[in-house]
This record gives structure tokens, C-alpha cells and sequence, in this order.
């Protein structure tokens, strides 16, 4: 069982009997309390999708869920849902948009690694690989002998997401973007 301080985003744990996926830690530490580092976590129960904000002591002991990690590809989308088909034996997750609005930026039909969260039967989350390559789809024009810069502009890519692009970097470039960080990486190989 891990302490409050090991949990990370997207972990499932059990609480209060119910099975919830930490969507959100903030770490506080009030002042005068020696040590005593407090972990704010908004989570949201897989069955229902209700929220719940629970604040934890560092050294507090939190049981993790039974889950189970599916290699999945993106497939469609079919209204509110996300649709993912499972690489192994085809069984499709729908998944509400709501819920897994932050990971729909990275994800498009091409985005391999890609992992889907099931818990009891139940399909929760997606799990990102640690990069992905998507299309630029509008930034400002390439400036001309700028790559040795430091400088960067906003990029829209296809699906939506805004990240920092060096200087030289144009409409319709393929980028790779690190997904923990929402940062560009480097030029994709095409």
C-alpha cells in the first residue's frame, strides 16, 4: 500500500468503499507543522463520475485498485464518447469526453501506446504514451535563419492543442510532443 505522497495522476485507488481515479494532487505544506506536507487530491469515482476533493497527510497509507492497463487504438468518436478498440481482442471502451478531456488533445487515429484504464470491467481513463507526433495546424510563418534561436511561438496543432515551437517550425510540420510536460520535443521523422 502507498503513502498519500507516492500517488500520481491517473492512479486508481479505493475510498471509502468506492473505487475512484485521482484526477488532480496539489501538494501544501502549512507552515508551522514540521514535515507535514498535506496532498490535496481532486478524484472522481469510476461508477457514477462524482467528484470528491480529499486532502491527505503525507505519511497517510491509500489502497491502490484492481485495474487493469488494455493496449487500445483511437477508433471514433460517437456523440459524447470516445470510442477505443482494444489491440488484442477488439473490444471497444467508450469513454465520455468529460472524462478524458486533457488526454483527447494528445490522441489522434495514427497515436500508438496507447493504454486504457479498466477497472472492474468498467473502462476509466486513457493512459498516454510519453510522446506523441502530431500536425502543426496554424502558427505564424517560419522565420528564416531563427533555429539556432531560443525563441518560440504558439502552434495550433490538429487536434486542437497549443504548445511553444521553436522559431523555424511551420504549418504542417509533424512535431513530437513530450505529454507529461505539453512540450515540443523535436521535428517528428516522417
Amino acid at each position: 500500500m502507498p503513502k498519500a505522497s507516492e500517488i500520481k495522476k491517473h492512479a486508481a485507488i479505493e475510498y471509502n468503499g468506492r473505487v475512484m481515479i485521482v484526477r488532480d494532487i496539489e501538494r501544501s505544506v502549512p507552515q508551522g507543522r514540521a514535515g507535514g506536507s498535506l496532498y490535496r487530491m481532486r478524484m472522481y469515482d469510476v461508477v457514477n463520475g462524482g467528484k470528491v476533493d480529499e486532502t491527505f497527510k503525507a505519511e497517510e497509507m491509500l489502497k491502490l485498485a484492481d485495474l487493469t492497463r488494455r493496449p487500445a487504438m483511437f477508433s471514433y468518436v460517437d456523440g459524447e464518447e470516445y470510442v477505443f478498440m482494444d489491440e488484442e481482442d477488439y473490444t471497444p471502451y467508450h469513454l465520455n469526453k468529460e472524462a478524458i478531456s486533457e488526454q483527447v488533445l494528445f490522441i489522434n487515429e495514427d497515436t500508438k501506446g496507447l493504454l486504457v484504464v479498466v477497472v472492474e470491467g468498467t473502462p476509466v481513463s486513457i493512459d498516454l504514451p510519453s510522446s506523441v507526433e502530431l500536425v502543426i495546424e496554424e502558427t505564424a510563418p517560419s522565420i528564416k535563419g531563427a533555429s539556432a534561436s531560443a525563441r518560440t511561438k504558439p502552434a495550433t496543432l490538429t487536434t486542437g492543442l497549443i504548445v511553444q515551437v521553436p522559431e523555424h517550425i511551420s504549418t504542417g510540420d509533424k512535431i513530437k510532443i513530450n505529454t507529461a510536460e505539453v512540450k515540443f520535443m523535436s521535428r517528428a521523422d516522417s
